[in-house]
């Protein structure tokens, strides 16, 4: 094993990053499905950088003094709200990009629960966000009727 596998703290911590990717790509994979402009290879990087920063934060900066390990986790999610930003798009009466945003806000955020230990909240998490995106799209579509309202205030 490389010197650098042998500490049980660092296997663990790379299997959080595995876990983080994984579920990071499951997100991602339905977005990709639905042909959104971040996808599988997206939603993965932000899920394993806020893990990333996260295990970073309570990890890499050991000090004898009390120390405020909430400072990067505030500090991933203003960095993803940049990075949402540049996916939220105006045209005419139109507001795109708004769920591609909430998505990588959330995804950050389950990144976070990976890298914090907390795996089975980021699980129920990515559960929920799958819900959220397919089974309220379908509603959406069956109920609400989006793509007949867009098309109608283009007419006008």
């Amino acid at each position: 094993m490389l010197p650098l596998l042998n500490n049980e703290t660092t296997i663990s911590q790379i299997v959080s990053l595995l876990i983080a990717a994984l579920l990071g790509g499951l997100i991602g994979l339905e977005r990709e499905r639905e042909q959104r402009p971040a996808g599988l290879r997206t939603y993965m990087l932000v899920c394993v950088g806020s893990a990333l920063f996260t295990i970073l934060s309570i990890n890499a900066f050991p000090s004898e003094l009390p120390r405020d390990t909430a400072r990067v986790a505030a500090q991933i999610v203003t960095g993803i709200g940049f990075l949402g930003a540049g996916t939220v798009w105006r045209s005419h009466d139109r507001v795109s990009g708004l769920t591609t945003a909430a998505g990588l806000w959330v995804a950050a955020a389950i990144g976070m629960a990976v890298g914090a230990g907390m795996g089975m909240l980021a699980l129920a998490a990515t559960v929920l966000v799958l819900v959220v995106l397919s089974v309220f799209l379908r509603a959406e579509r069956a109920f609400l009727n989006h793509d007949q309202r867009h098309d109608h205030r283009r007419e006008q």
